[in-house]
């Protein structure tokens, strides 16, 4: 059985939008700096398939999977047209999750998404809105890493 698929946003999760006080100055882009370095270990540590599920597209791979010490990731692309009343990300992650368990880390996963994805999606997923404002954090991992084993 394959590893469960692990949909990252960017924006609010791995990139929190209050600054950590790390240097960006100097940067074309002084996002990135809002990185936890440790984020890429613990992410491969969960035992799942990692997929960039972001509007960063490409660019994650090429600037922030180098900072984090991640290998080039599979990127979703974004052709659906959304479902009325769900967030825009869920039917294309539902596609191209293909049937697969999956979880999704995403700072705006809403009560509608869980319930949408529970009753449309025919295995496991694990939906976790994660603070914006702090990104990603221990209760985070700790929701995936309690998850994975049930799927066995």
């Amino acid at each position: 059985m394959p590893a469960p698929l692990l949909f990252l946003d960017v924006d609010g999760t791995l990139l929190p939008f209050r600054d950590r006080g790390r240097a960006g100055a100097g940067s074309a882009n002084p996002l990135p700096a809002r990185l936890d370095p440790a984020d890429g270990a613990r992410l491969l540590a969960l035992g799942c398939e990692l997929v960039w599920a972001t509007t960063w597209n490409d660019a994650a791979n090429e600037e922030l999977a180098p900072r984090l010490g991640l290998p080039e990731l599979p990127v979703v692309a974004w052709p659906d047209v959304p479902v009325r009343g769900l967030h825009w990300k869920t039917t294309a992650l539902m596609r191209w999750a293909g049937g697969r368990p999956f979880a999704w880390l995403d700072d705006e996963i809403s009560d509608v998404d869980q319930w949408w994805v529970a009753g449309q999606y025919p295995a496991p997923a694990l939906l976790r809105r994660v603070d914006a404002g702090s990104g990603l954090g221990k209760t985070d991992y700790a929701a995936v890493r309690d998850w994975v084993p049930l799927l066995r």
